[in-house]
């Protein structure tokens, strides 16, 4: 009889240079979807979106506020999720936060779709975030939490998240137009999409 996948495959833990490899992608990712929906006045899911909203309020760098927006869900997940995983977090979310800066310098986008922005912008930020929730890290903000429901629970990271996210999206109604706010929380739910379809037990043999 056809053995379960788990017993033709010996799943290894990540090395340092898997989790060193999987930050930089994730990072690199969200730091791209995050920059196509700022460019095209685009909020979204999660600490990104509230870091975006705050963005357009108080005209500060959407790079420095993604980091004080972390910083309660920070320590939340130093009480619940251990050293390791805050660590990780930590370094993550500065690494994003550092290359939004970086990118505010380097990067000038004139013209963008809001439809692609928004499409585009989401798929990456969920990717990103997949690909370091992988590897034992999230990058801040309502993930944290997801993911110590997950962990103890075992709701899924994209359920739990889509809730949290109703509400950021229902704040944003009162910063951004109709318009924008219909492909803001399309936007929301590429993330989403991307974490639901691949975030679930039984689906992924590293640890």
């Amino acid at each position: 009889m056809p053995q379960p996948e788990s017993h033709l495959i010996d799943a290894r833990p990540h090395t340092i240079l898997d989790d060193t490899y999987a930050f930089y992608t994730g990072t690199a990712l969200v730091t791209l979807g995050m920059i196509l929906l700022k460019s095209a006045g685009l909020v979204t899911a999660g600490v990104a979106g509230i870091a975006l909203i705050l963005s357009y309020l108080v005209h500060l760098p959407v790079g420095l506020l993604f980091t004080l927006v972390n910083l309660p869900f920070f320590a939340f997940g130093a009480i619940t999720m251990g050293r390791v995983f805050i660590i990780k977090s930590v370094i993550a979310s500065s690494a994003i936060s550092l290359a939004l800066i970086a990118a505010a310098h380097a990067i000038t986008i004139t013209a963008i779709s809001v439809p692609f922005a928004a499409i585009m912008g989401g798929t990456a930020i969920g990717v990103g975030i997949l690909a370091i929730a992988r590897h034992g890290s999230g990058v801040g903000g309502t993930i944290i939490l997801s993911l110590w429901l997950y962990r103890t629970r075992g709701i899924n990271v994209g359920i739990v998240a889509l809730v949290m996210d109703i509400v950021i999206l229902t704040a944003a109604a009162f910063t951004v137009t109709p318009y924008i706010l219909l492909w803001s929380a399309i936007s929301a739910v590429a993330i989403h999409l991307t974490l639901f379809a691949w975030h679930r037990p039984g689906r992924y043999i590293g640890y």
